[in-house]
């Protein structure tokens, strides 16, 4: 079994703190969802899990079965196997996804001999049309496509951990089946760990989620099951108190 060890992690963006003091663990085959609302620190938590390097981690630890990641450069992180799905992927003109999940296993030692059917395979499970695997990796796709591609990438080179920051966004129903339940069966075709960043309850219905919870002011203020996403659904933030637990 694997753990992601996120332990007193605090974080500043240009002097300012984000982050203040974020306890969190993750296991092999988990699905954990981080809810808050905008600007409560999620996105800067994915940030620094993968070594942004204009985030500042000012105090705390973040360990992948109890080597430490912070202070090691982004490419090193992801060797370890952490992976993140981004908000809004960049595009990359030129390299072909099979291109860019070929070099990420030769860095990691993997033998790439049929990476070409692995790629075809996977696009075909989450619907990713064979012209997108000849352009450049997200040129000219529109949002459901380069989520779709992401996941594909995931896939492909199944690491221990994933962070989805927000992947759902953008995603039409169709399109966020499809990437949800392929990163659903991954947590047990590969015992991959998820946190999941989301705003919103349609993504759980899709990703069951074990546990989730809600940061607020940097903090993580309340943890539970699934049924705390569907309250949140009701309620909204309004009279969750802010203090850490």
């Amino acid at each position: 079994m694997s753990t992601l060890a996120i332990k007193n992690l605090h974080a500043s963006v240009d002097g300012a703190e984000i982050l203040r003091g974020i306890d969190l663990e993750i296991n092999s085959g988990e699905v954990h969802a981080l809810m808050g609302p905008n600007g409560s620190g999620k996105s800067t938590l994915s940030h620094v899990l993968m070594g942004r390097s204009d985030y500042e981690v000012t105090q705390g630890s973040v360990t992948l079965d109890g080597v430490e990641l912070l202070g090691l450069p982004t490419w090193r992180r992801a060797e370890l196997g952490l992976f993140l799905v981004m908000q809004y992927p960049v595009e990359v003109p030129g390299v072909t996804v099979g291109d860019l999940v070929t070099a990420a296993l030769k860095v990691r030692g993997v033998a790439t001999n049929g990476v070409g059917d692995l790629v075809a395979a996977e696009a075909g499970r989450l619907g990713v049309r064979d012209e997108f695997l000849r352009r450049g990796v997200n040129n000219e796709f529109s949002g459901g496509e380069k989520k779709r591609v992401e996941t594909l990438q995931l896939a492909a080179l199944a690491p221990r951990f994933a962070v989805l920051d927000e992947i759902d966004s953008g995603l039409d129903v169709d399109a966020l089946r499809d990437v949800a339940r392929r990163v659903e069966e991954m947590t047990s075709e590969s015992d991959l760990g998820v946190l999941a960043i989301t705003h919103y309850d349609r993504l759980l219905g899709e990703l069951h989620p074990d546990w989730v919870h809600i940061l607020l002011n940097g903090h993580i203020v309340r943890t539970g099951g699934p049924e705390l996403a569907q309250e949140l659904e009701r309620t909204g933030y309004e009279g969750i108190n802010d203090s850490p637990k």
